[in-house]
């Protein structure tokens, strides 16, 4: 008989004109929930069929759908999501790839003595052919504050977290890069994170993709180096925030 775990996991999915994969993803996911989890997923003025596909679930009460006012960029559409998460455990997830079996019960049970998973992937074009076995291996993916200042091995779709780190990460910093860095780097400052060398999903690359984090950064040095003191100096400022000014609101 299966065990039915406890606690609550909250997905949350940022999404924006996503039509051709979304179902696929939305389907995996499901797989991996309970009764009592949700999906919550977040719309950016998505000018497709995005919400169309994903109102195809609304039957399936663990779905909600958001649809923004404003179009906020994927960062803020996150943040926006992570407020509204009720789950015991946050995942973050794509609207373009794929969940592998295991995935929720594995990062759950790693996040009894870590505050934060990251979950290794396989790389794969439009199609799901592998192009690559570890995004690990291809990033070289570990801990570290100062190496992952430099070069961000945090995976946003490979993250799923215990819900008292949001305590400390909301709201994110309008002028942070991206909120997979914020949340990874606050978690290390803050408790214990893991890297799992085990493939949990299907990283899809392809033309359409949002990001680029598997391949090589376009930025100027210049940029780079701004974005990176940017980001520094509003860690600083919410770990004292966090340690002294709100504390000291709480006596």
């Amino acid at each position: 008989m299966e065990v039915i775990r406890v606690k609550t996991v909250s997905v949350c999915m940022a999404v924006y004109n996503g039509e051709k994969f979304i179902r696929e993803q939305i389907q995996s996911v499901l797989i991996e929930l309970q009764s009592n989890d949700e999906l919550l997923i977040f719309d950016d003025l998505s000018t497709d069929a995005t919400v169309k596909i994903a109102a195809e679930f609304d039957y399936d009460h663990r779905v909600r759908i958001v649809k923004n006012q404003i179009q906020l960029g994927v960062v803020k559409n996150f943040d926006r999501a992570l407020g509204q998460a009720k789950g015991d455990y946050i995942f973050l997830c794509d609207q373009d790839d794929v969940w592998l079996p295991g995935k929720v019960n594995l990062c759950v049970t790693a996040l009894q003595k870590h505050l934060l998973v990251v979950t290794d992937c396989k790389l794969v074009d439009e199609i799901l052919n592998e192009t690559a076995p570890s995004f690990f291996n291809r990033r070289h993916s570990g801990n570290g504050v100062f190496k992952n200042i430099w070069k961000n091995s945090y995976l946003g779709c490979c993250m799923a977290f215990r819900k008292e780190l949001l305590s400390l990460a909301l709201p994110i910093p309008a002028k942070i890069p991206m909120h997979d860095m914020w949340l990874g780097l606050l978690a290390e400052l803050k408790g214990s994170v893991l890297f799992m060398p085990i493939q949990l999903s299907l990283y899809r690359r392809h033309q359409f993709a949002i990001s680029a984090t598997a391949g090589k950064s376009n930025l100027s040095i210049f940029r780079k180096v701004y974005v990176r003191a940017v980001l520094i100096i509003c860690l600083i400022k919410r770990i004292f925030y966090f340690r002294f000014i709100k504390s000291t609101k709480n006596i």
